[in-house]
């Protein structure tokens, strides 16, 4: 799921909380942050197993658990609630693609309904087919009518909720839409990049 979906996950959550810890801004933001944070380890791809970030540890259990350990220490309810936040991440993650949930065993586990056993037993093979590896990933993600359904839902969900539950936090829902923007500028660019490839094989 992409950042933006992350983020409107985020809202719907702490929107929902809300209604039973009555946040300032400081708190209801720092509870969605943690719920999308992970994601900009996709600068660090390129270390990462078949370019993929969801195989580095910032996308497996780890992080939500030392995070839920270092609020109870501190005894910082607001933390607890955001390593639940971070965690929420993890298990949508594990659901669309996979993620390498455990870390350890270096394994990328869940759902992956975006992809058949065949390509992911057989991935190198077929990220060898495109000039950059992750356009096979963006190109599977938007030629699936469930993730762009799924999208659309989150996003009246998230008005709808922070309507009822927080709307004194209603402006921060803006921010879904530089998120989305520089998905779709990703998701063009990389378009690009495969039909320069085919033109240079014509």
């Amino acid at each position: 799921m992409h950042i933006n979906s992350h983020f409107a996950v985020g809202v719907i959550f702490a929107s929902i909380l809300n209604y039973f810890f009555n946040f300032n801004f400081f708190e209801f933001s720092f509870i969605i942050l943690f719920s999308f944070i992970c994601d900009f380890d996709v600068i660090f791809s390129k270390f990462a197993k078949d370019h993929n970030h969801r195989m580095l540890i910032t996308h497996s259990v780890i992080p939500s658990v030392l995070i839920l350990l270092l609020g109870i220490l501190i005894n910082w309810v607001l933390l607890i609630l955001s390593s639940i936040s971070y965690l929420i991440h993890i298990i949508i993650d594990a659901l669309d693609w996979g993620t390498n949930f455990f870390y350890f065993p270096k394994k990328q586990v869940g759902f992956k309904f975006l992809i058949s056993e065949e390509e992911f037993e057989n991935l190198p093979k077929y990220l060898s087919n495109y000039k950059d590896p992750s356009s096979f990933f963006d190109e599977k993600y938007y030629k699936n009518k469930v993730c762009l359904g799924i999208e659309i839902s989150l996003f009246i969900l998230m008005i709808i909720v922070v309507l009822i539950y927080a709307h004194k936090f209603f402006l921060i829902i803006f921010l879904y839409f530089p998120f989305i923007w520089l998905h779709l500028i990703r998701h063009f660019h990389l378009k690009k990049i495969e039909k320069d490839k085919e033109n240079d094989n014509l």
